[in-house]
């Protein structure tokens, strides 16, 4: 967990409650404690999997617009 964080300072973050209004919309339920953890560890997985896709194209973007 982060802790005390500026939210200025964040450019990105998903917060358990996000997590939960998504598991509303697209399964009718809240999810429990048990699957809350494995959405963690899959929303980890996935961001750090490809993050590095992410920042590419990002910066790439910028170099192409100037």
């Amino acid at each position: 967990m982060l802790g005390k964080v500026d939210r200025d300072e964040l450019l990105f973050y998903i917060t358990k409650e996000d997590v939960q209004n998504e598991a509303m919309e697209r399964l009718g339920r809240h999810l429990t404690d048990e699957e809350l953890y494995i959405a963690q560890k899959g929303l980890d997985s996935g961001l750090m999997t490809d993050i590095d896709t992410v920042y590419r194209t990002i910066f790439e973007e910028m170099i192409n617009e100037k």
